[in-house]
């Protein structure tokens, strides 16, 4: 699933228990955020059982499944082979192991703050919540950071066991769930349609972005006519020698990739009271769906890329969300997000940030314009391609003196781009 992805749910199983399945061939769909993928069986056999259902919130790594394959006779040979108790003793075992791996640890219950990172620290080593709750925290407020409890680990077996508390710690019930009726045509003409699954997670993002970000744009109005004409003059050699279309995106991508390498302010990300510099720098581009909805595959090392390499991985994810066919870390790990809002005609807009991320660019459409020329002869009026850049950032860690500079800088590559530059 990739390195970036953590987690994932499980939308539909494909295969019920008893089916036989091929290697290679799809058992169940998956939904990472907003990309939905198949998982193939790695071998060809019967499957036994299923360890999740539908809806479930599943971590990498877990088993899913259990699928028998052709050596599975094998257990009858050892059964006939070894005594009935000691089988049983066997099975008894290893049912208490599944369960133990099946159950992760509650943190929950903890009254001490864990980040994240501790958490997983915790999982890995089989520390309860109880020797975290032994653990004299070196943070902030006394909180355990990662080098208490790796010293806690390296030292833990000259440590006295920490017993978990005997009586069961009784949960408060949740408050019984209210189930909000479907809104009812009250004329009888109106369509009511529920949100698909995707739709409902954008909702939730879009709606968690606003009142998390203090949102300030900044608008730059560009002069694109050489961008034009050199994209005229080669889209036609570039197609017949690279097999790709080549597009304005490409060339706007650069000059982005280029304005964060010259203020890595910009390509920094939030997380409480802490800013974190990203070292590489990956743009997203947010792509349109079929279906109506929006996706925002990811670029990696997009400063890396010559103009060549960057038309083909625009190209690529492009292509690929409009088939339904991303992977689900195509979608992870973005640093900054352009959108291109001049596709449907718009001027400029006002996009809403990508958390955690602290800026998003919206291009404009390219209109020509009568325009201002200066020339050493005097000043004329002439007609000229023009756009609006539109820079919305996180106002909580970017003033305006930054906002502004870096989409002003962006606005410079476009304007200075060479004409008589290589295709």
């Amino acid at each position: 699933m990739g390195e970036s992805v953590a987690e994932a749910t499980i939308t539909n199983w494909l295969k019920e228990v008893g089916d036989k399945i091929e290697a290679d061939e799809a058992v169940l769909e998956i939904a990472t955020d907003k990309v939905d993928s198949e998982v193939p069986s790695e071998v060809s056999g019967i499957l036994v059982e299923q360890l999740f259902s539908k809806d479930d919130l599943v971590q990498v790594g877990q088993t899913i499944a259990i699928i028998e394959t052709e050596g599975g006779e094998l257990v009858s040979i050892v059964k006939e082979a070894v005594a009935p108790e000691v089988i049983a003793e066997v099975v008894k075992t290893v049912d208490a192991a599944k369960e133990s791996v099946a159950a992760p640890v509650d943190f929950s219950d903890s009254e001490k703050f864990l980040s994240p990172l501790v958490k997983n620290i915790a999982k890995e080593e089989g520390v309860s919540v109880a020797e975290l709750a032994s653990i004299s925290g070196t943070g902030k407020e006394g909180r355990v950071t990662k080098n208490d409890i790796l010293d806690y680990v390296k030292n833990r077996a000259s440590q006295p066991v920490v017993a978990a508390p005997v009586a069961a710690v009784q949960k408060p019930v949740a408050a019984p769930v209210v189930q909000k009726a479907a809104p009812v045509s009250v004329s009888g003409g109106d369509e009511i349609i529920e949100m698909d699954r995707m739709r409902k997670l954008i909702a939730g993002y879009m709606v968690a972005s606003v009142q998390t970000s203090a949102h300030v744009q900044s608008f730059i109005e560009v002069d694109v006519t050489n961008i034009v004409k050199w994209r005229e003059k080669n889209k036609n050699t570039f197609e017949k020698r690279e097999g790709e279309k080549l597009t304005y995106t490409p060339i706007f991508m650069e000059a982005v990739a280029k304005a964060l390498k010259d203020y890595p302010g910009m390509n920094i990300s939030v997380d409480g009271d802490y800013i974190i510099k990203k070292k590489n720098i990956n743009l997203g581009m947010a792509a349109s769906l079929p279906n109506g909805n929006l996706i925002v595959p990811v670029i990696k090392n997009a400063d890396q890329l010559n103009l060549v390499g960057m038309a083909k991985a625009v190209n690529d994810l492009g292509g690929r969300a409009k088939a339904g066919k991303l992977k689900p870390d195509d979608t992870q790990g973005g640093t900054y997000t352009v959108t291109n809002v001049g596709t449907f005609g718009s001027v400029f807009g006002t996009p809403i940030l990508n958390q955690p991320q602290v800026g998003i660019l919206a291009l404009g459409a390219i209109r020509k314009m009568p325009a201002v020329i200066e020339t050493p002869e005097g000043d004329f009026i002439g007609i000229r391609q023009k756009m609006f850049l539109s820079h919305s950032y996180d106002h909580r860690v970017v003033d305006g003196a930054l906002g502004g500079s870096f989409v002003k800088r962006v606005a410079e590559y476009l304007e200075a781009f060479d004409v008589n530059r290589d295709v």
